[in-house]
């Protein structure tokens, strides 16, 4: 069995599907590796790094990918791609499916077996599968970093000589992996910390990593989570309560970071231009949510940019400004959703499609679309 991991094509995406590490333990398994020259060179992987590991180096993306039966990638292909791809080949990757609907329908009519490792199940086992939670992690950490590094002021409390500085107020909007690891970065640099989800399980969680929750409405927040653990969309009226509660609190504090993502739909607003405009001269804005739209209507993709008294930073793909780690941990949630389709004995694929994990995530199969989630408008 032959795995391709050619290089990534998207646009700021310094990331790569397969570490050093990975390389080995499913070559250990049987399977044989050909990566793309220099997919690994965002993310400090040389190509004799991975000949070390056992993989053979292809000259191209196309070499790479012939005659594969695995083919591991970040993101899904562009279109630019498409043609590289034949039937009967299994494409595991983040494919972004809920909102590339005509970009799974294409990989449908190539006859690729596609798996979308952002729709896995929320249930134990598939833990150690997540991609959304090794990524996120890392991008709330690196958000806490980023506004640290824009903003005109030191986190923590400094006792000096000439005086006493107070500890930069931090306030996190949405409770999820990458704002729990947000929370507990700024908490460790000094910072005074606040935090609010539309989920009230998570009261308990920001608060046992120091922080501060902020209620909106008590009542809404008992039915605002799905059963696989995402929030919902709330109605009109919370929004506007929250609106309410949250512009009394935006006004005194020096970082906000919102991170409130619905899977498949655009980013809910949190942050309005009017609550931009009572924030401390000087504070800073940072947008996780910034590629679904936002949740402020100032923050741009891909950029940092002041506005008023205001920083806004809508970096793209910020799990990817950490391409080292991200890979590393990106790489280790493919072998663990890989391993257990492998038979032991004859070390062929032995996929059993009536499993949870694989109806989750399994989106193209036999010339369609297949997830229920995309032939549905419910999400």
């Amino acid at each position: 069995m032959k795995i391709a991991v050619p290089k990534e094509r998207h646009e700021d995406e310094a990331r790569v599907a397969a570490s050093p590490d990975s390389v080995k333990k499913l070559s250990a398994l049987g399977f044989e590796f050909t990566i793309e020259s220099g997919a690994g060179e965002g993310a400090s992987i040389s190509d004799d790094v991975y000949r070390d590991a056992g993989a053979e180096i292809a000259s191209d993306a196309t070499s790479a990918i012939s005659g594969a039966d695995i083919v591991l990638k970040i993101r899904g292909p562009e279109d630019s791609e498409l043609d590289m791809y034949s039937s009967g080949q299994i494409l595991i990757a983040h494919l972004s499916a809920l909102s590339s609907k005509e970009a799974m329908t294409s990989l449908a009519g190539k006859g690729v077996t596609a798996f979308a490792l952002e729709l896995l199940p929320r249930i134990t086992r598939a833990q150690s599968m997540d991609v959304l939670s090794s990524q996120s992690n890392l991008a709330g950490y690196k958000a806490v970093l980023d506004a640290a590094g824009e903003l005109g002021r030191a986190f923590p409390m400094m006792m000096t000589a000439a005086g006493t500085i107070a500890p930069a107020k931090v306030f996190i909007m949405g409770v999820g992996v990458a704002g729990l690891q947000a929370i507990a970065t700024a908490k460790r640099m000094g910072a005074v910390v606040t935090a609010t989800d539309v989920r009230p399980a998570t009261k308990e969680q920001v608060e046992s990593l120091g922080g501060k929750f902020l209620e909106v409405d008590p009542e809404m927040e008992k039915d605002a989570q799905t059963k696989g653990g995402y929030a919902k969309e709330m109605p009109p009226e919370y929004f506007e309560k929250q609106k309410q509660v949250v512009a009394e609190h935006i006004k005194k504090q020096d970082v906000v970071i919102t991170t409130a993502l619905i899977p498949g739909r655009p980013a809910p607003v949190l942050v309005t231009e009017e609550m931009v405009g009572t924030m401390p001269s000087g504070s800073v804005l940072v947008d996780l949510a910034v590629e679904a739209g936002g949740n402020c209507p100032l923050s741009e993709y891909g950029k940092v940019v002041k506005k008023g008294n205001v920083i806004f930073i809508g970096h793209a793909n910020v799990a990817g400004r950490l391409a080292e780690d991200a890979s590393s941990l990106f790489a280790r949630n493919i072998v663990n959703f890989i391993s257990p389709l492998v038979d032991g004995e004859t070390k062929n694929l032995k996929i059993d499609w009536e499993d949870e994990v694989i109806q989750g995530t399994l989106v193209c199969k036999d010339g369609k679309v297949v997830h229920p989630r995309l032939a549905s408008e419910e999400v």
